[in-house]
């Protein structure tokens, strides 16, 4: 059986004036509320709004936050439907990431629906880059491994065109732009991390991560298992060696002319993780299909970079192999040379993550970055402690501020974390330079104690953890759909932004 990794978006453009009259198949509003129900919409007639609004107040609808309703259109308007979607509390600002919610929960809830009109009101380009971006994130669907039941599948929105009354200058355009880029490389990710591990090895991951930067500045180089041999690659080839399907080592380069800050990132990418010969319970392990979200993640970055033009040199890793407990797997009480020399004595081979890190953290410094910053589903402490919404990122204080900053800004829930010092003794070895585990308590924060062991001395660095928002296991919410979330790039791609303004202080 094979597969179409690429991802498929919406179109997305702008409008002007009245959306009733247009042809769409559905036109979302916003509601929002404070004791009194009000459409938040400047361009719809103020008439025709009231009218809208009394249907709205009937059904009873509240403009609660994510709340979606749905009326049919009838005479008011050419469309089939018009959805309310709620926006909350009506004082103050609505923030940009309660818009991009709101766009994404009404286009995800019209999957069947073709062109779908947004007539919510955004003040400037901020918030109409916002509404884009939820829109085109809530339009997707992951249909690959269906047949029997594919034609029950209902397709997700095709074309999305927001309305505003506000002039079209550049910085609405580059919203717009940015938005499709975005859009492009979660749902990219989103693919990777729901298609099944029977069809994404780790040469089946380099494959696609080769073809969709293909016709883009960013140069590939793959290392197969003969070069991560002959390169001492000794953390990926560890974690590898007990799967039939040997490891990759992905290598990006985006290099523009004139550039003079420089980003390594580096991401995680099992693509599937059995916890090894320290084999996991079997209750949901089907979910491990998602420890290559780090991996997914850098190779969309990378590529939101390139397709942005930013002027920020960046170099992406991918380390990318499969923990699986065959013959050949590694053994607790192993020690493996890493990358570099540094040895580490295996104490449990379920803390793979870390190992194939280690090799690409040292690789990556060999670039002379000025930042790295790593990503991956490395602990499900990380789970335990912030749930499956928020991510931890931890490191030198200055980057770990400066990426929590970048995702406020970008909408994704980061919570900055401590790296206590007496955690680091907990991972001395009494045969290697470092253990891969060490107590169960504290295990996010020694988790990032192994990996600082292998970041250049000097090196700003900051590590994200995103064990918990990387798959959302349960019900859809907003623009975020079950399965794979695509996690981590909207932080990337702005921290990129913020050091090549000079804002993130690197």
């Amino acid at each position: 059986m094979s597969i179409t990794v690429t991802p498929t978006i919406p179109s997305l453009s702008y409008k002007t004036g009245n959306p009733l009259t247009a042809y769409f198949n559905a036109v979302v509003i916003g509601l929002s509320s404070d004791g009194q129900l009000l459409v938040v919409s400047d361009s719809i007639p103020k008439a025709a709004a009231a009218k809208i609004l009394d249907a709205f107040k009937e059904i009873g609808a509240t403009g609660a936050i994510d709340e979606v309703t749905r009326i049919p259109a009838g005479s008011f308007a050419d469309a089939e439907v018009i959805v309310g979607v709620g926006l909350g509390s009506s004082k103050g600002v609505i923030s940009h990431e309660r818009l991009r919610r709101a766009a994404g929960s009404a286009v995800r809830s019209l999957a069947g629906f073709k062109k779908v009109a947004i007539a919510i009101s955004a003040e400037g380009p901020l918030e109409a880059g916002a509404l884009l971006e939820g829109a085109a994130f809530g339009s997707y669907a992951f249909t690959e491994h269906r047949f029997a039941t594919l034609k029950k599948a209902k397709a997700p929105v095709a074309s999305i065109a927001l309305f505003t009354s506000k002039t079209r200058t550049s910085e609405y355009r580059d919203a717009l732009h940015r938005a499709q880029v975005l859009s492009e490389g979660i749902n990219f990710a989103r693919n990777l991390i729901n298609t099944s591990p029977l069809h994404l090895a780790p040469a089946d991951l380099a494959r696609e991560a080769k073809s969709f930067l293909s016709g883009t500045k960013v140069k590939v180089e793959i290392l197969d298992e003969k070069a991560l041999l002959a390169g001492g690659y000794g953390g990926i080839m560890g974690v590898g060696q007990g799967s039939a399907r040997p490891p990759r080592l992905i290598r990006m380069e985006y290099r523009p002319a004139g550039a003079t800050k420089h980003v390594a990132l580096v991401g995680k990418g099992i693509t599937f993780d059995t916890g090894g010969i320290s084999l996991k319970p079997p209750a949901n392990m089907h979910h491990m299909k998602d420890d290559m979200s780090g991996a997914a993640a850098v190779i969309s970055t990378i590529r939101a970079i390139a397709d942005l033009e930013l002027n920020v040199s960046v170099t992406a890793y991918a380390a990318c192999a499969e923990n699986m407990p065959g013959g050949g797997a590694q053994r607790p009480g192993d020690v493996i040379t890493t990358y570099g020399g540094r040895t580490i004595e295996v104490l449990n081979t379920d803390a793979e993550g870390r190992l194939v890190m280690s090799d690409a953290l040292v690789r990556a410094a060999e670039d002379n970055p000025d930042v790295v910053i790593d990503i991956a589903t490395l602990t499900g402490a990380a789970v335990v402690a912030l749930g499956h919404r928020t991510a931890g990122v931890m490191g030198d204080a200055q980057v770990r501020d400066a990426v929590k900053a970048s995702a406020d800004r970008a909408g994704e829930a980061f919570w900055p974390m401590p790296l206590p010092e007496e955690l680091r003794p907990q991972l001395d070895s009494l045969v290697a330079d470092i253990a891969n585990v060490g107590p169960r308590e504290g295990g996010m924060l020694s988790a990032g104690w192994f990996l600082k062991d292998f970041v250049a001395e000097g090196l700003p660095w900051a590590h994200l953890d995103i064990a918990g928002p990387a798959f959302n296991p349960d019900k859809p919410w907003g623009y975020t759909h079950k399965g794979g979330v695509g996690f981590g790039i909207r932080t990337m791609v702005t921290f990129i932004e913020d050091v090549m303004d000079g804002t993130a202080g690197i």
